[in-house]
């Protein structure tokens, strides 16, 4: 009998790894629908969809291990780092995907009233979440709409020495901006930044990804925290900012 390891769990979804098999619960099917579609048309290897009946999704085990963890050091090689590089502008280069991403402005609008709960609730100090919704302020500029995966973090990436063997977790596939992207892949992980953009191979706004990087890690405390999730490496990121 195979046991049953809990990957993930809350109050919105659940992973169970059984054997070679990963079972996706989400009570949301519209994610689910957006995830299956947006592996369909990535032009970069995802898990192979076994079957799905709602809520359950069945996924196959991607081969290698992931690219990192947020708040430990990364033990792949620069090569791998580059080859994620590389698989994400594979990824930006396809047309995006046919529904509607978030504009600017709405970004904007959830990032103002996370930095308001944060003060207001005492969860950061006021100095530290003011620095960092000025950082954040250059992503907000109009953008290109790309097939960004978005939720790009490195323990969705898999590799196997310098190949990337899949990537995990597409229920945010949408249009959107691809330094954002290669933001959250990056984040917390700024000494890998310049691998990453040798694989993507083109000059990325340094400053924008940086942006990005207060942006994500003060939309993300709440969720985490709300979850049962440790946000102190996002925390970490918003004080480099300092």
């Amino acid at each position: 009998m195979e046991e049953v390891e809990v990957v993930v769990a809350h109050q919105e979804r659940a992973t169970l790894r059984v054997g070679d098999v990963f079972l996706k619960i989400d009570g949301d099917q519209a994610r689910t629908d957006v995830e299956v579609e947006a592996m369909a048309l990535a032009p970069v290897p995802t898990p192979e969809v076994l079957w799905r009946k709602p809520p359950v999704l069945a996924l196959a085990a991607l081969r290698g291990t992931a690219l990192g963890r947020l708040g430990e050091a990364s033990t792949a090689p620069p090569e791998a780092w580059a080859a994620a590089g590389a698989a994400v502008r594979k990824l930006h280069d396809a047309p995006p995907p046919p529904w509607p991403g978030k504009s600017p402005g709405e970004v904007a609008s959830h990032l103002d009233g996370e930095c308001e709960w944060l003060i207001s609730n005492g969860v950061l100090p006021a100095d530290l979440v003011t620095r960092n919704r000025e950082v954040a302020d250059t992503a907000l500029r109009a953008w290109t709409p790309a097939f960004t995966h978005g939720d790009l973090q490195l323990t969705h990436v898999f590799v196997d020495g310098d190949e990337v063997t899949g990537v995990l977790d597409w229920s945010e596939a949408a249009p959107g901006d691809a330094l954002y992207d290669l933001a959250t892949l990056t984040l917390g992980h700024e000494e890998r930044l310049d691998d990453v953009i040798s694989g993507y191979g083109t000059d990325v706004d340094l400053e924008v990804i940086r942006a990005w990087w207060s942006l994500r890690s003060l939309r993300g405390v709440r969720w985490l925290t709300g979850h049962g999730f440790d946000p102190s490496p996002e925390i970490a990121v918003l004080k480099a900012r300092l």
